[in-house]
């Protein structure tokens, strides 16, 4: 139904997907299940429809979804609702929750879960396209600085995902951080807010490996904006993440005071005021934004998405003999270092997977709302591949969203992976050829172009 010549009908649902307490919580390194919930996981949910396409957008606050997971939850969608099952986007956010990857060897995925969580985001969706009503929408792009780029390198030409950087072989930051914030907002035709997705880059890990169940600062961020602007469903796209954490570890290099007084300014930031820091930074920006925003009567919406097949690295030989070793001795309950079981598992895991077909398939999806281009893709990009998404872009917004339409891990750089360490050394969630992440960009940009040249 379109009215008054509008091109838009919008709906919008949210829905608590928090877990039973004493389950194991997502994590690689840690096995703590969780105590209490010091805030509710949330799945968002944003319909739009125009004249020639519809698409479903849902936000989760969880570390991700295997692809077969989510490939059977599309289908359950589109059986319930009509919708394409391509046309159903699931995102997530990243920030932890129930043990629903296969990142620990000592966890195992919490099936029943998984089991009620597609029973609840089958009947969000229903919610979602069944309040579908004429809408507008307003879009605004701007900057917030919550994200700092987290791969250090050393003077022997190795990097690691984080380090000591008063350290006297720390050579700098391996790459670059993104500050861009982009938010969309939808409102009935009485011009009252209706939805908001909001977009920026970081991994929320405030509360890694803690003993209890939280939505970490997109939550937080979730729960200031309804202060102020009701009870609406609010969507978190994560970005270009795989390199980028919440903390400036550079906060702790001299900068012309002593190394105890810069070392005491990184210390004063406990886990809560960090949280509080990153969730106010992200609000405020989109409150910002909304003030703004101008909205629209009528916004193309076209999507187009494309299967990419990309290359897997296999460990070496004498890399899985030292993994297969090394969790023969957890399995006799020996004494086994946490980072030694992890990449062990992650290595026999990889060629458990892919041994006999080293060949991966990543969905890339491009969606046009009106001036605002997102790129949809299934992992944890690096920042500088976004960077290049949207330098390439022809539309004069674009976000670039990770962990949509399944959780395929870590996606480095050509320098990560030369420089290794965790997220370049080939395992099970960084497992990806050294051309994957230009292939991702290749494919985005044609889909850019062709959506912005109709």
């Amino acid at each position: 139904m379109y009215h008054d010549g509008l091109t838009m009908d919008i709906g919008a649902a949210s829905t608590v997907i928090t877990n039973e307490l004493g389950t194991f919580i997502q994590g690689a390194t840690c096995e703590d299940r969780a105590e209490f919930v010091r805030d509710e996981l949330e799945a968002n949910a944003l319909y739009l429809q125009g004249t020639t396409a519809a698409v479903l957008l849902i936000s989760c606050d969880l570390g991700g979804l295997l692809p077969d997971y989510v490939g059977r939850l599309r289908e359950a969608i589109a059986a319930a609702t009509g919708i394409d099952s391509r046309a159903a986007l699931v995102s997530a956010t990243h920030s932890g929750g129930p043990s629903v990857l296969p990142t620990n060897y000592l966890k195992p995925l919490d099936s029943g879960y998984l089991e009620r969580l597609s029973g609840w985001l089958v009947t969000l969706a229903k919610d979602a396209m069944a309040h579908a009503a004429p809408g507008r929408l307003a879009w605004g792009q701007g900057a917030a600085r919550i994200g700092y780029n987290r791969r250090c390198c050393w003077a022997d030409g190795t990097h690691t995902m984080h380090g000591d950087v008063l350290r006297s072989d720390f050579t700098g930051l391996e790459g670059p951080h993104d500050n861009t914030q982009v938010a969309l907002f939808a409102t009935d035709l009485d011009d009252r807010l209706i939805a908001i997705a909001h977009y920026n880059t970081a991994h929320p890990n405030t509360f890694y490996g803690a003993n209890f169940y939280s939505a970490d600062y997109p939550g937080e961020a979730r729960r200031l904006l309804r202060s102020t602007l009701g009870e609406i469903p609010v969507l978190f796209l994560n970005g270009s993440l795989g390199d980028i954490l919440t903390e400036n570890m550079l906060a702790a290099a001299p900068t012309g005071g002593s190394i105890g007084d810069s070392t005491a300014r990184r210390a004063r930031e406990t886990a809560e005021t960090k949280l509080a820091r990153t969730a106010y930074l992200l609000a405020g920006e989109t409150l910002r934004l909304w003030h703004d925003a101008q909205l629209m009567d009528t916004a193309d919406l076209a999507h187009l998405f494309e299967d990419v097949e990309v290359g897997v690295r296999l460990p070496t030989a004498e890399r899985l003999l030292w993994a297969r070793e090394i969790l023969a001795r957890v399995d006799q309950r020996e004494s086994v270092e946490t980072w030694d079981r992890t990449f062990a598992h992650g290595v026999t895991l990889l060629q458990e997977e892919f041994a006999t077909r080293p060949i991966d398939v990543l969905p890339v999806h491009a969606l046009r709302i009106g001036e605002v281009a997102f790129v949809f893709q299934p992992t944890e990009l690096f920042c500088q591949f976004g960077l290049d998404i949207r330098r390439r872009s022809p539309a004069p917004i674009t976000a670039v969203c990770s962990i949509t339409d399944g959780y395929h891990g870590y996606c480095p750089t050509m320098a990560a992976v030369v420089g290794g360490g965790y997220s370049g050394e080939p395992i099970w969630w960084t497992r990806f050829a050294t051309d994957a992440g230009y292939l991702i960009v290749d494919c985005a940009s044609r889909l850019l172009h062709q959506l912005y040249a109709r």
